[in-house]
């Protein structure tokens, strides 16, 4: 049983290890990578341009002003 655990252990602190030299490698390929040269996912894409709608909606966006008793007119 000890030597089970001892296996899957392992096996994890590999798997982590992996993962964390993937990670790793991704980070530094992205520092290298100029700004302005990094491409756009179609999701982020996508939600720039809600943002962008929603902002203008709420630029756009007049409170209606209330009566002086607390009741809508």
């Amino acid at each position: 049983m000890l030597t089970i655990y001892l296996i899957v252990v392992f096996i994890l602190a590999l798997s982590w290890g992996a993962y964390g030299l993937w990670e790793y490698k991704l980070r530094r390929e992205e520092k290298m990578t100029p700004p302005n040269q990094k491409p756009k996912s179609e999701r982020l894409r996508q939600a720039e341009k809600t943002f962008e709608e929603y902002a203008k909606k709420m630029a756009e966006f007049k409170k209606k002003p209330y009566g002086g008793s607390g009741k809508p007119q």
